[in-house]
């Protein structure tokens, strides 16, 4: 019964909304002009507890594609799949059972004791739930394949099959010699845990298990106790699925394996700075068996189509993305919603507020608002989407993704990190001028940023794009709102990331509007942009 009225709520808000905002009303106005109204009650409805955190594969998650798909025909925006504003999204949920499991690993004839969670984790990275393991374990070093990088390969040709490989987060760093190998101090894909584990894929290696510091990750090891032991964690269920186990463990008990092998870890680490490095068996096995629990589900993108009027150019598309998701309800005391209002309902909110002002002022090129399901689960839906995608890769003009935007107040500047990596740098850089904007200086990219939004599967599909960020050069009040800004740290993938009524939006919707004017660039040109020579993700675009 709750069900059904809560449906019955839903549905009469969005009729509340598409009538307070019609799609087609007659406006004065002859440019797409985001509006404040429609992007805060967006805001407040998304991020309520009426949707539960939108977790995927919970019941909030399927009110929130409900919500989007009636916002989307209510504004006027034509279903991009067919006759349907949805695109399924097939997913895997994994929780490791270690209770009713026995793997382990043996170095040197002896069992090393080791706790889940406490020294390491692991799961099944193919969706299926048992797996028997007697594996040999071999250090790769990084995991790195880089010809492009003076033909760095940290596996020289070494059969991995039935292996499993140990890695190091990361990626090597610069030297005198090379101070520009691997991008310097900036960190390139091939750092990424999930590079990672995609490469031992590619090996053929039956495992892979990557050693945790928290300067390497970025982050301390109960992230990665939260996620990998203490919660469902989701993966594709089709396509190019990974490894049958996947973990990491700790730096004390990397020393304690590799030392039980007769390895010493710092000189093994030291050895893969360097490219001459060779794979190194550790003289231990993963034995025994691993077994989760796991379940399959659809989630679902949602994508509306606003038709481009050239008759040519309108086979082409720039698209707008978001995802919708967040971390849903956890936990059984005290207060299980994690909301994600900053996080991401704003983006969401705000693609809703544009599509309703870009139906009514098309473009030369068609456009797309694309909603993505499982971003926090490690960009699933825009990477389904890049794999089958709604619209032609190679007619994808640009992908502009909004994720987490600016709940403080207008700024003097906008971010656009990675946009230099393709034309669409000067295009954002004249946008931002047209607004009366400048381009916040760059910054190396340190903790790979450019690698965790929704737009990187854009871009390892060859479509030029990048997440447009709030700058931070306040218009006013520039000692407040720095601190003010600053507290979201505690809130992020808290509970507390909650909507405030008294929030200044106008931050926001200059940062939606930024967004709009620039697709509206893109999709007016007379060309679609094109990757900076050299650049690695350019290689799929010249292969279509």
């Amino acid at each position: 019964m709750s069900k059904i009225v809560s449906s019955v709520v839903l549905t009469a808000l969005a009729a509340s909304l598409s009538l307070a905002y019609p799609a087609h009303a007659q406006t004065k106005k002859q440019t797409a002009t985001v509006q404040e109204a429609p992007l805060r009650a967006h805001l407040a409805f998304l991020s309520s507890d009426a949707l539960e955190g939108r977790g995927t594969g919970q019941r909030g998650g399927e009110l929130t594609v409900t919500y989007l798909e009636t916002q989307a025909a209510a504004v006027g925006l034509k279903p991009a799949n067919g006759t349907s504003f949805r695109q399924p999204v097939k997913i895997a949920g994994v929780r490791a059972l270690p209770e009713k499991s026995n793997v382990g690993i043996v170095a040197n004839g002896q069992a090393v004791p080791l706790q889940f969670g406490a020294d390491w984790v692991w799961g099944p990275g193919d969706a299926k739930a048992d797996h028997v393991l007697d594996a040999e374990l071999v250090f790769v070093g990084y995991g790195i394949d880089a010809p492009e990088e003076g033909g760095w390969n940290d596996f020289k040709g070494m059969d991995l099959k039935g292996k499993v490989i140990v890695m190091m987060v990361n990626d090597p760093a610069p030297t005198a010699a090379e101070p520009k190998r691997f991008n310097g101090a900036g960190l390139t894909y091939y750092g990424r845990w999930t590079y990672k584990f995609e490469e031992a894929a590619r090996q053929g290696a039956a495992g892979a298990i990557l050693i945790h510091t928290d300067a390497s990750a970025s982050y301390g090891w109960s992230v990665v106790q939260n996620s990998w032991a203490n919660a469902e964690r989701f993966q594709l269920a089709e396509g190019k699925l990974g490894t049958g186990l996947q973990g990491w463990m700790t730096d004390a008990t990397a020393r304690k394996v590799f030392a039980a092998g007769g390895q010493d870890l710092d000189k093994l680490r030291a050895a893969a700075e360097d490219k001459n490095f060779k794979p190194v068996a550790l003289n231990a096995r993963v034995k025994g068996e691993a077994r989760a629990q796991v379940r399959s589900l659809d989630e679902f993108n949602v994508a509306g189509i606003v038709p481009g009027t050239d008759p040519k150019l309108k086979d082409e598309v720039v698209i707008y993305s978001a995802h919708w998701d967040h971390m849903g309800k956890q936990g059984l005391d005290g207060d299980t919603i994690f909301n994600g209002a900053v996080d991401n309902a704003s983006g969401t909110g705000a693609l809703l507020a544009m599509a309703a002002e870009a139906v009514k002022h098309p473009a030369k090129r068609s456009q797309m608002f694309l909603w993505v399901a499982a971003e926090e689960q490690g960009l699933l839906g825009s990477a389904a989407y890049a794999a089958k995608p709604l619209w032609p890769i190679e007619k994808t003009a640009a992908n502009l993704n909004l994720d987490s935007l600016n709940w403080v107040g207008l700024v003097k500047d906008v971010s656009v990190p990675g946009s230099e990596r393709t034309e669409l740098g000067a295009m954002a850089a004249a946008t931002a001028k047209s607004m009366g904007l400048v381009i916040a200086p760059s910054r190396p990219d340190l903790a790979g940023g450019y690698f965790r939004s929704d737009h990187f599967s854009f871009a390892k599909a060859g479509v030029p794009a990048f997440s447009v960020g709030a700058g931070h050069g306040w218009v006013k009040d520039a000692e407040a709102n720095t601190a003010k800004a600053a507290t979201y740290r505690a809130k992020y993938h808290q509970v507390g990331d909650e909507y405030d009524p008294t929030w200044d939006l106008s931050g926001m919707v200059q940062q939606a509007q930024y967004t709009l004017n620039l697709g509206r660039m893109v999709a007016d040109a007379p060309k679609m942009p094109a990757w900076k020579a050299g650049d690695p993700f350019g290689k799929a675009r010249a292969a279509k």
